[in-house]
C-alpha cells in the first residue's frame, strides 16, 4: 500500500494478535522420531542459536542485512528501499525473541483453529496433543 502511494497515516492496521484471533506463522517442524536423536536436536539447536544471531545482526546492521538480500537476488526485482524496510518490519517481530515458543501465541493459535471459519464448522475440532515440545530450544 506505501509502494501505491498511501501514506502511514491514511492506513488502520488490524493487529491480529491485538484481537484475540493472532496465528503462529512461521516455525521449525520435526517429526517426532527425530526429536529422540540426540544428535539431530543438538544440531536444531544451533541452527536455531546460530538464526537468532543472524536476526541480531540484521538489527544492528539493517542496511548491510538488505544489501545481501539484494545482492543475493537473481530475478533483480529486489530494491535496496525495499529491503531495508522489510528488514525494519522484520527486527520489530524478531526484537526479544530467543526463538523459544511462545506457549501463550500457541494457545492462541489452537484457540482462534477451534473457532475459525464458524463455531458450527471450525478449522480444527480440538485441540492437538503433543504438537510442540521446547526440546531444541531448551539447550539455547
Amino acid at each position: 500500500m506505501l509502494k501505491a502511494g498511501l501514506t502511514p497515516e491514511e492506513l488502520t492496521v488490524f493487529n491480529y494478535r491485538d484481537e484475540g484471533v493472532g496465528m503462529l506463522e512461521d516455525g521449525l517442524y520435526a517429526l517426532e522420531d527425530k526429536l529422540a536423536d540426540p544428535a539431530f536436536v543438538a544440531k536444531m539447536t544451533k541452527f536455531v542459536r546460530a538464526s537468532m544471531k543472524g536476526w541480531e545482526y540484521a538489527r544492528a546492521n539493517p542496511e548491510e542485512a538488505a544489501q545481501i538480500v539484494v545482492d543475493n537476488d537473481s530475478t533483480g526485482a529486489m530494491t535496496l528501499e525495499d529491503q531495508i524496510y522489510r528488514v525494519s518490519e522484520i527486527n520489530k517481530l524478531t526484537e526479544g525473541s530467543t526463538g523459544v515458543l511462545d506457549e501463550a501465541d500457541y494457545q492462541q493459535t489452537v484457540d482462534t483453529l477451534l473457532s475459525a471459519v464458524s463455531p458450527d464448522n471450525p478449522a480444527i475440532t480440538k485441540a492437538p496433543e503433543g504438537a510442540f515440545t521446547h526440546a531444541v530450544t531448551d539447550g539455547l
